[in-house]
């Protein structure tokens, strides 16, 4: 790992492509702390404080804490990830997307494009509740003082062209980072928001064992110690894969043999990564939102069933995790095309038949391993509701953020190995590990 960070800069276009991200980054972070117009945020972090452990909490976690700062970027990056929800799945439905997405990059881009617009929509719509939520807590929160200043439909028009414009920015900085950076963008945000949050959690949590004597200190250090063993087991399942073998045959080309080798098809616990949970939350928290804006009773209940800790909005939770876990595997790893390469170039499994034999094995043993990884990332994810429950612990620390931290740091290191790869450096395994070298430019 030393040897790959000294490598860096020695390479001008990734040592550009950190930099770039970082700086992009660091926008997103300035801009988390302007505030909307017409606001006290003030009032609405005292709000938040007592609503803490709550689906206001959860959204100001991915929201990185904008929400409240009642900033630009309150709506976070959630309304891009809901509008892609919404297109993988027509996807699956309308014919026309389907093959939109065959098409190549030209398809893709087409329903990149079609995402955008649907983020628009959907940040217009959770904008206006957001604004009509926020003068209702006016009425609601009369003891912490006004949150919104001068109410009515100017203050409602603009906070949603504020928000929307917002996340749009977030939207385009996602995509440059993907572009133009080291990738993963919209994960990016949203593991710089969860990480801006961990220095004020562990204030809170030494806090409550220093001063206020709600912590022992042999709970403190239990819970430091459910984290660490969290992070490994993340790391552990992260990492780990299934290795299928696969032999090539031999084939014969004029005087020369090829193929024949022995390789192997690795398939990994988790192949969704963090994008179950992400999606599963998203899911949850729109409908939480309008029953949180909306002042009814039957909306209320529905905000009680939705509410982080209730065993309605776990079960609720696992459910979609287990879900999206299984369809997001099922987009992006395809057994039959896989199956097919692999008759193509005469490989095959031994023991089982080339063709729709071998696409049926990949697919059995890819259905076992992604049962066992939900269960992974559902086990993970629920940790929250028993560390606050038991330990009172900040929400920071919940399974879902070290989820997504520990995932996309880990996926960001794989972007960061793959550059220096493919540049050839010499030394990029390790001083130990095999010398890769590089290419020499000659001139003629």
């Amino acid at each position: 790992m030393a040897s790959n960070i000294a490598n860096i800069a020695k390479i001008p276009e990734l040592r550009k492509r950190i930099f770039f991200t970082l700086a992009l980054l660091a926008v997103y972070r300035v801009g988390v702390f302007v505030t909307v117009p017409g606001v006290d945020r003030q009032v609405m972090k005292n709000i938040l404080k007592s609503a803490s452990g709550s689906f206001l909490g959860l959204l100001n976690m991915f929201s990185g804490g904008a929400l409240e700062q009642l900033s630009i970027f309150a709506l976070g990056i959630m309304p891009y990830i809901s509008s892609s929800i919404i297109l993988q799945l027509l996807t699956v439905v309308l014919p026309i997307l389907d093959r939109l997405q065959k098409e190549g990059e030209q398809g893709r881009r087409k329903i990149n494009q079609y995402t955008r617009y649907g983020t628009i929509v959907i940040s217009l719509v959770q904008a206006f509740f957001i604004a009509r939520w926020l003068e209702g807590n006016n009425r609601s929160f009369s003891q912490f003082g006004s949150v919104v200043l001068n109410p009515g439909l100017g203050f409602e028009m603009l906070t949603m062209i504020t928000l929307t414009t917002g996340t749009a920015f977030i939207m385009w900085l996602g995509e440059q980072i993907t572009e133009r950076g080291i990738g993963n963008g919209i994960s990016l945000i949203i593991f710089a928001g969860i990480v801006a949050r961990f220095p004020d959690a562990m204030t809170q949590l030494f806090q409550k064992s220093s001063s206020q004597g709600d912590m022992t200190v042999f709970e403190l250090f239990l819970v430091g110690g459910i984290v660490v063993g969290v992070i490994a087991a993340i790391i552990f399942f992260e990492r780990g894969y299934r290795k299928i073998p696969v032999q090539y045959a031999k084939r014969v080309v004029g005087r020369k043999v090829y193929g024949g080798q022995s390789t192997h098809l690795p398939l990994k616990i988790n192949v969704a990564g963090v994008i179950p949970p992400i999606f599963a939350s998203s899911i949850l928290l729109f409908p939480a939102q309008l029953a949180g804006f909306v002042q009814s009773s039957w909306m209320q209940r529905a905000a009680d069933v939705l509410n982080p800790g209730d065993w309605r909005y776990n079960a609720l939770y696992i459910g979609l995790i287990i879900f999206f876990c299984y369809f997001y595997t099922a987009v992006t790893f395809n057994p039959v095309d896989i199956a097919d390469n692999m008759k193509k170039y005469g490989g095959f499994i031994p023991g089982i038949r080339p063709g729709k034999k071998t696409a049926e094995y990949i697919d059995r043993v890819l259905t076992r391993l992604t049962f066992g990884g939900a269960l992974y990332i559902s086990a993970v994810c629920v940790l929250p509701t028993f560390m606050q429950q038991k330990f009172k612990v900040p929400f920071y620390f919940g399974g879902t953020s070290l989820l997504i931290v520990v995932g996309v740091a880990l996926d960001t290191v794989q972007q960061i190995e793959s550059h220096l790869i493919t540049r050839n450096y010499e030394n990029v395994t390790g001083p130990k590990g095999p010398r890769i070298r590089g290419r020499i430019n000659r001139t003629r």
